[in-house]
């Protein structure tokens, strides 16, 4: 029989499950983490926990967090195994089991988050990190600049302490330690954003703005926000996974799957100091950007260049779209001609290897990743990940007939049937729109890039707006098939 994952039961765990070699009793927070999600007990949540087993780290324990009412019931499942989780390794020569105890509270979730601001006010708390997704950011896409407009920012700036949001939360826990004297703490994103820790700064600053001046800018002199890249491919936790960990003999009710691979690169800007990551693997450096240009421009737009096509020819996982020759061609072709020219080396490790890389990562057949998992919440990625390389393009005289194709694949997907008649559920923030804007652009492909708010004036771009043009038309008159095959034959 499985054994139920708690403290009490870590002694009983099969043999081969590595587990806390660290008395977890001793342990004493240091980081509040917002978003408690695969991805961070996965991976921040993982290199603490090696640190911890070294004998380290003892003061730098994790307390999780979450401000939307769903957090909830990840807190009670996490609260019910003393915060403890199942990393699963998927690798094509096998898989290993280890738990992980750098975690050891998680603040009720309320609304007007006020334990959150409590616990982040305490002087032991030195780092409050987030992982919100990339869209959680209140950012205009087509500007990346602060939307003081949107619904939950407009609360927050009249009710500074009572927010909605992880930022004004963090805002009011900031003003009650500059009050008390504890100072500031630092601020670490760890979303895959370009300049990801200049872009929290940024929110939070201009949130604190809107309605305490003199805080805002005691918060941009006094706290740190680190930039940093993040990597490692951690698939969604359902049946499956469940299962897996069971076959383990492990009663968890929230295991973790993830590949054989992790990056962690780190700016050393921290007020309030941090963890020696790097004794477990993580690189600090001062030149962050480098390594942030590859990840997001050929990883994260590499999934947005494959999943699109993929979700329209009802393909459900990366490895299958791997698997499909057509697909996987014009990934190589894209990342050769469109994207590579614009991402430099970084120390051990070229654009044209990083590509290869890649290419196996998402090959592995262990990791039963989604296509709809990657392809959510494009509304935010797109203009993120992939848009930035067709701007560079554009002014390089760069092909980027490549990449008009993805974007008409997008706006394809987004009108919601496959072409075996089968229907897409909705899969983005902005869906109902999306498809309205998508079922017009069947007609009048313009109507797709007139969304600014994604596209600023790439509209009047010619040399992108007409491929994009001529592959949605021939997309919608001969298949997803036939204008791939034209792309790779052009």
């Amino acid at each position: 029989m499985a054994v139920k994952l708690s403290n009490a039961t870590l002694d009983q765990l099969p043999e081969g499950v590595e587990r806390p070699t660290y008395d977890r009793s001793a342990l004493t927070a240091g980081i509040v983490h917002i978003g408690l999600g695969n991805f961070h007990r996965a991976h921040q949540s993982w290199y603490l926990h090696r640190l911890m087993q070294q004998g380290l780290a003892q003061d730098w324990a994790i307390v999780g967090a979450g401000v939307r009412p769903y957090d909830e019931q990840m807190r009670q499942k996490m609260a019910a195994q003393d915060y403890l989780t199942t990393l699963i390794e998927l690798d094509p020569s096998g898989t290993s089991a280890e738990v992980v105890g750098s975690m050891i509270d998680y603040v009720p979730i309320e609304p007007g988050n006020g334990a959150l601001i409590a616990r982040m006010a305490e002087p032991d708390i030195r780092i409050v990190a987030l992982t919100v997704t990339e869209g959680g950011y209140y950012i205009d896409p087509a500007t990346n600049r602060f939307d003081a407009t949107h619904p939950d920012i407009v609360h927050d700036a009249a009710h500074p302490e009572a927010p909605r949001t992880a930022f004004g939360a963090m805002i009011a826990a900031l003003r009650r330690r500059r009050d008390s004297g504890v100072g500031p703490f630092t601020g670490q994103c760890c979303d895959n954003l370009q300049s990801n820790g200049k872009i929290l700064r940024q929110t939070v600053v201009s949130l604190a703005r809107l309605s305490d001046p003199d805080l805002a800018d005691w918060i941009d002199a006094t706290c740190t926000f680190p930039n940093a890249m993040v990597d490692c491919i951690v698939p969604a936790t359902g049946p499956k996974e469940l299962a897996l960990a069971l076959e383990f003999g492990i009663d968890d009710a929230v295991p973790v799957t993830h590949e054989n691979f992790r990056q962690w690169v780190i700016e050393d800007a921290f007020c309030q100091g941090r963890p020696d990551w790097d004794k477990a693997g993580a690189q600090f450096t001062d030149d962050v950007h480098g390594y942030e240009a590859q990840k997001i421009r050929i990883l994260n737009a590499g999934h947005q260049v494959i999943v699109n096509l993929a979700e329209i020819l009802h393909i459900e996982t990366i490895s299958e779209i791997m698997r499909h020759d057509t697909i996987r061609a014009v990934f190589r072709k894209i990342q050769a001609e469109e994207i590579v020219p614009h991402v430099v080396p970084v120390p051990g490790m070229t654009p044209e290897q990083y590509v290869e890389l890649i290419e196996r990562r998402f090959s592995n057949p262990a990791i039963v990743d989604t296509t709809r998992r990657v392809a959510f919440d494009g509304s935010s990625r797109h203009p993120g990940m992939v848009l930035p390389t067709v701007r560079d393009g554009l002014r390089a005289g760069v092909p980027v007939a490549g990449l008009a194709l993805v974007e008409a694949a997008w706006c394809r997907m987004c009108e919601g049937n496959r072409e075996d008649g089968s229907r897409i559920e909705p899969n983005d923030p902005f869906w109902d729109d999306l498809t309205a804007v998508a079922t017009k652009a069947k007609d009048d492909p313009r109507a797709w890039l007139e969304m600014r708010q994604y596209y600023g004036d790439l509209a009047d771009q010619p040399r992108f707006a007409e491929a994009f043009a001529r592959w949605l038309g021939m997309i919608w008159s001969d298949g997803i098939e036939a204008a791939m095959n034209a792309y790779l034959n052009g």
